[in-house]
C-alpha cells in the first residue's frame, strides 16, 4: 500500500535538522568546557554550582537530539524514500494528499 504522504520530504528534513545539530555540535562542546571550568571557580556556592551541573547536563543532551533524528528515520518504511526520488528523477508525478 503506497503511502501517501512524502517519506522523502521527511527524510530530508532529517537530514537538514542533522546538519544544523553537527554545525551547532562544536560551539556547544566549547560552551560545555566553559561551564565545566566555571565549577572550578574557588569558593562557588553550591547552588550555583548545581545549576552549572545542570546546564552542564543540558549541553550534552544533544546526543538525545542525534537519537531522536535517527528514530525519525527508522520510522520510514524501509524504500520509500529511495523510491520516491526514483519516481521524481524518473518524470513521474507523485500524488500527495495533505
Amino acid at each position: 500500500m503506497p503511502i501517501k504522504w512524502s517519506a522523502l520530504k521527511v527524510s530530508e528534513a532529517m537530514d537538514m535538522v542533522e546538519e544544523f545539530i553537527d554545525q551547532a555540535a562544536e560551539p556547544l562542546e566549547q560552551a560545555r568546557i566553559v561551564a565545566i571550568a566555571a565549577r572550578g571557580i574557588d569558593d562557588i556556592p553550591q547552588y550555583v554550582d548545581e545549576r552549572l551541573a545542570h546546564l552542564i547536563g543540558d549541553i550534552g543532551r544533544i546526543d538525545h537530539i542525534k537519537g531522536s533524528i535517527s528514530e525519525v528515520r527508522k520510522s520510514l518504511p524501509i524504500g520509500a524514500a529511495a523510491e520516491e526520488q526514483k519516481r521524481i528523477e524518473s518524470g513521474n508525478q507523485l500524488v500527495l494528499v495533505a
